[in-house]
């Protein structure tokens, strides 16, 4: 997976977030609905960390395909 298919993941999965979080604006969401809207944050922490990595090894001459997503516990467990 490149850059620009990382992205265009990112992309979609962003719209999908924003059409949950519309919904739960006008009213509130049933419960598959808000585990859907916590997975797509997972999954856009780790798409972000993924092209984080991907970058950084380019940047400093690295081959980018070494990159790899990490688990959910472990993105999820970094500090801002």
């Amino acid at each position: 997976m490149d850059n620009e298919e990382i992205l265009g993941d990112i992309g979609a999965l962003v719209e999908e977030e924003r059409a949950l979080r519309q919904r739960a604006g006008t009213g509130g969401l049933p419960p598959e609905e808000r585990a859907r809207l916590a997975d797509l944050e997972v999954r856009l922490d780790q798409c972000w960390d993924l092209l984080r990595q991907r970058r950084a090894k380019a940047e400093f001459g690295e081959d980018p395909d070494t990159a790899a997503l990490r688990p959910a516990s472990e993105v999820e467990s970094y500090r801002n």
